[in-house]
């Protein structure tokens, strides 16, 4: 068969520009923000409270956030609280620190493959039978991937808090707009978080100080309103009517009610209700009555996901790797857990584990351009240093302390300090790093900006010294060949010191 030239160089083309469009676009949005002399270990900066639940973001104004090109917030969901539905303009990774609960995804175009059983439709008095798409558990130890502009919402049906740390990756090229993280909220009251988030993209445009100083985001909001006329005959309207609420910011609110009836094809009364919002309940509210919708069995669905986490790990280890084709759009695989000890692909009884996701065992990940790992350190022990070779590294501590250590391309030392339980901390690209435990131990989830994130240690087993030849080692760094031997060969581990080895080394 013969090939056709033009068409292969097109081909050729488009995967040239795929494989550059994230760094073309990090090149020119984010020029020297990567000029990075101190680091800091740091908590969110703002908080907003909504009736079942808070939303926490870090100031995505910082240097390091800038740096690596990504936004990241912590939400606390209340048992019983609905997180409304929502879209946001980047890729997401979310991971559950914990409780559990059901997410909904809606993928464009698919159908809704979840559907009312006729005995639960008679058990409802003849109820019109629902249909939706799927409906996925989550719990605690679950990361799940969002893709930009999918519509997702989420429901707190346990007994307990679920916490969630969120990763929009703003520098992904799959976002045209900016590197200004935008949740698109289709219901609820988001006035709140969208004034907070104004106020800091202002200060991402340089313009922050002086307005909110003086109070300019509140009156930028006026001014919106009165340069808006179909906004102000609303509120107007919803004056007259003696509504409980003076403003609606959700997507739904700002169109044009005929044109809303027409296209739902329901009288305007239904429409009123959809653009009226009782209170200041914010995006996260707290459902009156249990939420029913279709799912499937909490166990059986908790045990049909780990058989198959556990033959895709073990397809992984033999040799056979999925390449993603055999999942459909509709049906692919968007979240795994990282939790369990026995999933762990780094593992040292002494040191602690690593559990690793990427492009390879959660497929979607290729087209997000991320990916995560899990990592649990014992008492005392530590990671040898190391650099990411090819993607900024986002690190939070979930429970425990460590001391980290980053170095930037000038041999500075750019951080030294504990990183605590709910801090965040970015590693830019190429920068060495290595981190110890403290005496309770450590656990972290981090974040890479490449959907295969690759590390090159600098001691052990599989390191860059170990490659080198005894001759270059003892030239290099000026030692004899007998301590250029025992610099290559005396960790036998590959990515992990214990708590013995460093107390050898200090004593001696």
């Amino acid at each position: 068969m013969a090939i056709n030239p033009s068409l292969l160089f097109l081909s050729l083309l488009l995967l040239f520009n795929g494989c550059l469009a994230r760094q073309t676009f990090s090149s020119q949005q984010f020029q020297n923000e990567c000029q990075i002399n101190r680091l800091h270990a740091f908590a969110p900066q703002t908080r907003i409270r909504s009736e079942a639940g808070t939303t926490e973001w870090w100031n995505p104004n910082s240097q390091q956030l800038r740096c690596a090109g990504v936004s990241v917030m912590r939400q606390t969901i209340e048992p019983n609280g609905l997180v409304l539905p929502s879209f946001t303009n980047a890729p997401q990774l979310l991971y559950i620190v914990q409780g559990r609960g059901i997410q909904g995804i809606v993928m464009p175009g698919c159908a809704e493959t979840f559907q009312d059983s006729q005995q639960r439709q008679q058990q409802s008095h003849g109820r019109f039978q629902d249909q939706h798409q799927k409906i996925r558990r989550f719990r605690q130890g679950d990361i799940i991937a969002l893709p930009q502009g999918v519509v997702h919402w989420s429901y707190n049906d346990g007994n307990e808090r679920v916490v969630t740390i969120n990763l929009l990756d703003t520098g992904n090229s799959a976002n045209q707009l900016d590197n200004i993280p935008r949740r698109f909220h289709l219901a609820g009251n988001p006035e709140e978080e969208q004034r907070q988030l104004r106020r800091l993209a202002q200060q991402m445009q340089g313009r922050s100080e002086r307005g909110e100083e003086s109070g300019e985001g509140e009156g930028e909001e006026e001014e919106e309103e009165e340069d808006n006329p179909s906004r102000r005959s609303r509120h107007q309207e919803e004056e007259e009517q003696g509504r409980e609420s003076s403003s609606c910011n959700n997507l739904l609110c700002a169109f044009d009610r005929n044109f809303l009836a027409q296209a739902f094809n329901v009288d305007h009364d239904i429409i009123r209700k959809i653009q009226r919002v009782r209170g200041n309940r914010g995006t996260i509210i707290r459902v009156r009555d249990r939420l029913q919708v279709v799912t499937p069995p909490r166990m059986e669905e908790e045990e049909r996901e780990e058989r198959q986490q556990e033959q895709r790990y073990r397809r992984t280890r033999g040799g056979s790797q999925d390449n993603g084709l055999e999942e459909t759009f509709c049906s692919m695989r968007i979240k795994e857990n990282l939790a369990d000890p026995e999933r762990a692909d780094i593992f040292n009884p002494q040191a602690g584990r690593i559990s690793t996701l990427n492009r390879f065992n959660l497929p979607i990940l290729q087209q997000l351009e991320l990916s995560a790992e899990r990592g649990v350190l014992y008492n005392r022990a530590g990671l040898i240093p190391q650099w990411n070779v090819n993607a900024h590294k986002i690190l939070y501590m979930l429970r425990g302390r460590a001391r980290v250590q980053v170095v930037n391309h000038n041999g500075d030392t750019v951080f030294d300090d504990n990183v605590e339980q709910g801090q965040l901390l970015t590693v830019p690209q190429n920068f060495a790093f290595m981190k110890q435990a403290g005496n309770e131990g450590a656990e972290w989830i981090s974040f890479f900006t490449n959907s295969e994130a690759t590390n090159t240690p600098m001691a052990g087993s599989v390191s860059f010294m170990r490659a080198l030849p005894e001759e270059v080692v003892a030239a290099s760094y000026q030692v004899s060949r007998e301590d250029a031997r025992r610099i290559k060969f005396n960790n036998k581990n590959t990515f992990f010191f214990t708590p013995s080895q460093s107390e050898r080394r200090a004593d001696a």
